[in-house]
């Protein structure tokens, strides 16, 4: 005789289950929504990337020189500079571009003195001796307004010589900016380059070949833009939020990347020229438009070409964005092709890496019911923040 099977192990009901199981969040789950929003609502604690000092800036020179001569264009900040000069309020807070001149001729002698007391050319070891050429111009790189000058070096020797340029623009001692950077683009004796220079690398130097250095300079340039500006961060989290699976986010970043790689190289070799007046209050417009986009037509039949468009459209207006912050206004060479390659490439890797990073705790949150509240709410600072910058940026273009 066969003994009695045991009973079954007490089980809770299975509707009782399902709640439970329905009402559960993992606890990584909803820190990342926690820290997505916190990071969101922060943009509107700062001025909007376009419209203010992000505690950082970036200086343009271009060096041209032949034999015992040289010549180097600054594009510095404007305001920047005159703070920087130790000039007074009147200065430093001048808008319109009349007053700047102006400000800029009276005060030619302090601004002299700052540039070439931070910014050298020396030949052979030799320091080469500065003098101004003309008067000093103003420019706008995407909304802000630079201030340009030119500077022409007499250096001792013959003809054959190494060149070294070095810059201590806007170091962190003046407490006005931090981690300053200088790019420069050269063409000395017919060697042709760009190199960042910074607090830890404050000097190039020309002859031989720098192509490894020029490489890694330029990808670790692109990696920083798109790190540090929140701006298309904020693009992309909205183009994750809304992705409704892995083929979908692979297409609509293919297009992302294609568009703005395109318009970057269009605008950075001078074929394309956009002011960032209009650039960058529509790269804030694209982040509302995508985000919103991303929530209320989702699930809706053939959303999915419409955004896809959409996406590609924007992109074409945030490689124009990518290209103003390189600052690079030179004709067409192999040295230039290297430095926009690196960078767009530094761009991409981060870009690959908050979606590999995101992407899969948003599958993760789309699993469960909870995602009817946590991606609208995550979609919400987004728009409120990329609006307010539509406001801000267009009140400093006009």
């Amino acid at each position: 005789m066969r003994p009695a099977p045991l009973p079954p192990p007490a089980t809770l009901p299975s509707s009782w289950l399902s709640r439970l199981r329905q009402r559960r969040l993992p606890a990584a789950l909803l820190t990342t929504v926690a820290a997505l929003m916190a990071v969101l609502v922060a943009g509107l604690a700062h001025p909007a990337p376009a419209a203010a000092h992000d505690a950082t800036s970036t200086a343009y020179v271009e060096v041209e020189g032949a034999g015992a001569r040289a010549e180097a264009t600054l594009d510095l900040e404007y305001d920047l500079l005159m703070k920087s000069a130790w000039l007074y309020a009147e200065a430093y807070e001048a808008k319109d571009r009349a007053e700047q001149l102006h400000q800029l001729d009276t005060h030619a002698e302090a601004v002299t003195e700052y540039v070439t007391g931070r910014f050298a050319v020396t030949r052979d070891g030799t320091s080469c001796t500065p003098r101004r050429v003309g008067d000093a111009d103003v420019r706008t790189r995407g909304t802000r307004p630079f201030a340009v000058l030119t500077l022409a070096y007499d250096c001792a020797g013959g003809a054959d010589g190494t060149y070294t340029v070095s810059s201590a623009l806007f170091p962190d001692a003046e407490s006005f900016v931090h981690s300053t950077e200088t790019i420069v683009h050269y063409d000395i004796d017919g060697q042709r380059g760009s190199q960042v220079l910074s607090a830890a690398e404050p000097a190039l130097e020309t002859g031989g070949h720098h192509e490894s250095h020029q490489i890694v300079e330029f990808f670790l340039l692109g990696t920083e833009h798109l790190l540090f500006g929140l701006d298309h961060i904020l693009f992309l989290l909205s183009l994750l939020i809304g992705a409704r699976g892995l083929r979908d986010i692979v297409l609509t970043a293919t297009a992302f990347t294609a568009a703005h790689s395109v318009t970057f190289l269009l605008a950075t070799t001078g074929v394309v020229n956009v002011p960032g007046s209009v650039v960058e209050p529509v790269i804030a417009a694209s982040i509302a438009v995508v985000a919103l986009a991303g929530v209320v037509l989702r699930d809706r039949e053939g959303s999915g070409r419409w955004r896809l468009l959409a996406v590609f459209l924007f992109g074409l207006v945030h490689g124009l964005g990518f290209a103003g912050a390189l600052g690079i206004d030179e004709s067409w060479s192999w040295e230039l092709l290297l430095s926009l390659l690196s960078f767009n490439a530094g761009i991409e890797a981060v870009q690959l890496g908050i979606i590999a990073a995101v992407f899969p705790l948003l599958a993760l949150l789309r699993r469960t019911p909870a995602h009817r509240w946590a991606l609208p709410a995550m979609t919400a600072p987004i728009v409120i923040v990329s609006l307010y910058w539509v406001w801000d940026r267009v009140a400093v273009a006009a």
